[in-house]
């Protein structure tokens, strides 16, 4: 009998219709559409303008979209996962309720932690639970409304992130197809770099720490930059040569999108063409949690049964990795 692996057998996403452009930027910081591209590729980034929907709305929207395409009964998910830095609300769960609003009665559910790398750790966890043998379907949903934590008077941050989320679902495979390899890692010292200071139980929310603008992001983005290059670019060469792989061999690199500098650096340490790497930043900007499945939704159709996948992510804490995984479905 073959062994199980765990593959991808569906994905989906949901994206905000608001478009914040640069040009719209332009009338609100210090900044312009030149210097956002030439620094970060960005040329816009959808937001989630309605006050009552919360990063909830944008994960259930991304599932939903997921079971409608795969036709999916969702009575027969065992497991949600929701990776987000931007939960609806301390303490109660949001995957627990995005369960709930899509049907998934039958599943348990948790979120998951890991900043930009969350969704990338979320492909290792799923992947665990369907090898294990104890779960044949687990959603995982990475979905961030970053707008929510982001001061817009602050150019240094209010320019690269933006609100979205995407879905995938791993199901066993006896094909040889599926999840390979993981690489991934993890240091303290980032959360000095890019952190939220305060509502943690370290600085409870006051209204000093509102006064102080301590709740939204802040990024040392030399710092942040420095390491995100060096850490992506390490860990996805690594699981390259571990696991003998050649640039003929590699069909797509899924990068996180946090920077088409970044981006562009990974590449070129496992030498891959323009044409070989998914690269939606310019539209979508950083959505954290959400760019992994995001680029494989926009991918999607390029996607053959067979093909080699390498991801590779980088987020606060810091938390990076990378994902050896082929792709086990034609469109």
């Amino acid at each position: 009998m073959s062994k199980v692996k765990a593959a991808i057998t569906a994905v989906g996403a949901y994206a905000p219709e608001y478009r914040l452009t640069n040009a719209i930027l332009e009338t609100i910081v210090d900044t312009n559409d030149e210097w956002i591209t030439s620094r970060t590729g960005i040329k816009e980034r959808r937001i989630l303008k309605d006050k009552d929907k919360g990063t909830s709305y944008l994960a259930i929207m991304a599932a939903k979209n997921l079971i409608d395409k795969k036709k999916l009964d969702p009575t027969t998910i065992d497991l949600v996962i929701v990776a987000t830095v931007t939960p609806d609300m301390p303490v109660a769960s949001t995957a627990a309720y995005v369960a709930s609003e899509i049907g998934a009665v039958n599943a348990f559910s948790y979120d998951l932690m890991a900043a930009c790398s969350g969704f990338l750790y979320g492909m290792s966890t799923a992947s665990s639970y369907i090898e294990s043998g104890r779960y044949k379907k687990v959603l995982l949903i990475g979905a961030d409304k970053m707008s929510s934590i982001i001061d817009y008077e602050d150019r240094a941050t209010c320019i690269i992130f933006g609100d979205g989320g995407g879905a995938v679902l791993f199901e066993p495979n006896t094909e040889g197809y599926g999840f390979e390899d993981e690489i991934l890692r993890s240091d303290g010292i980032g959360r000095n770099f890019l952190k939220i200071e305060a509502g943690g139980s370290l600085m409870p929310a006051s209204h000093e720490s509102v006064d102080n603008k301590q709740h939204y992001v802040f990024q040392d983005g030399k710092n942040v930059f420095k390491h995100a290059v060096s850490n992506m670019a390490d860990v996805s060469e690594q699981i390259v040569k571990r696991n003998k792989l050649t640039n003929e061999d590699i069909d797509w690199l899924v990068p996180h999108q946090a920077n088409k500098r970044i981006i562009d650096a990974t590449a070129r340490r496992v030498d891959l063409p323009e044409e070989k790497v998914m690269v939606n930043i310019h539209k979508f900007g950083n959505t954290t949690s959400a760019t992994l499945p995001l680029c494989l939704n926009d991918y999607e159709t390029q996607l053959k049964k067979g093909d080699r996948l390498v991801f590779a992510a980088f987020g606060g804490g810091f938390t990076w990795g990378s994902v050896y995984l082929t792709w086990a479905y034609d469109s």
